[in-house]
């Protein structure tokens, strides 16, 4: 059973260097204030708050540790969180710590997700989670992503990779795909 108590928010990747024009056009220009209005229902209420940035290992990457990039956007500026760690990989649960022994010592078994990319950090994580039978939310007007080319060399939008996600993580029983708003309500 999920009560207010039991229910984190792991906020992922809300970090500067996604605001450099390499990555090319994103989609959600209100994620940020998303992301924002969870962080602050969250500390209202003194629920849980985890923060994961990359810790990119690519050369010249502005998401490199002891980079401007590496440092979280200033929508996180004042944010008590519980915990805050790095990782390399997509899935915050492979990260630089046991992040599914923290949630269960603390008798977490729900959490909301939200950050960036939808279609990577984000989506691996909530897969990852559902996977070990957490009760995941995501709250996709609290992600973006970027325009992604294919195989074949043909691009897909940041909105379409974004509807493709949330079908995903429904069609697949990983996660309830939802908004800030329906969110909050439930509060």
């Amino acid at each position: 059973m999920t009560t207010e108590n039991n229910k984190a928010l792991l906020v992922i990747d809300v970090q500067r260097g996604f605001d450099k024009p390499v990555w090319g056009p994103r989609n959600n220009p209100g994620a940020e204030a998303n992301i924002k209005a969870l962080v602050d229902a969250w500390q209202d209420r003194g629920l849980p708050i985890v923060l994961v940035h990359h810790d990119s290992v690519k050369p010249g990457s502005s998401l490199n540790p002891g980079q401007e990039g590496n440092h979280f956007k200033p929508e996180l500026d004042g944010v008590r969180a519980d915990l805050v760690f790095g990782k390399k990989v997509n899935s915050a649960f492979h990260g630089d710590i046991d992040l599914d022994g923290w949630l269960k010592t603390r008798g977490i078994t729900s959490f909301v997700l939200a950050g960036i990319q939808t279609n990577f950090c984000c989506e691996t994580t909530a897969r990852v989670g559902g996977n070990l039978g957490y009760d995941v939310t995501f709250a996709l007007d609290a992600t973006f992503t970027f325009d992604l080319a294919g195989p074949d060399g043909s691009v897909l939008t940041a909105d379409e990779l974004s509807k493709a996600t949330a079908t995903n993580l429904h069609g697949g029983g990983f996660a309830t795909v939802t908004s800030t708003k329906e969110i909050l309500a439930s509060l």
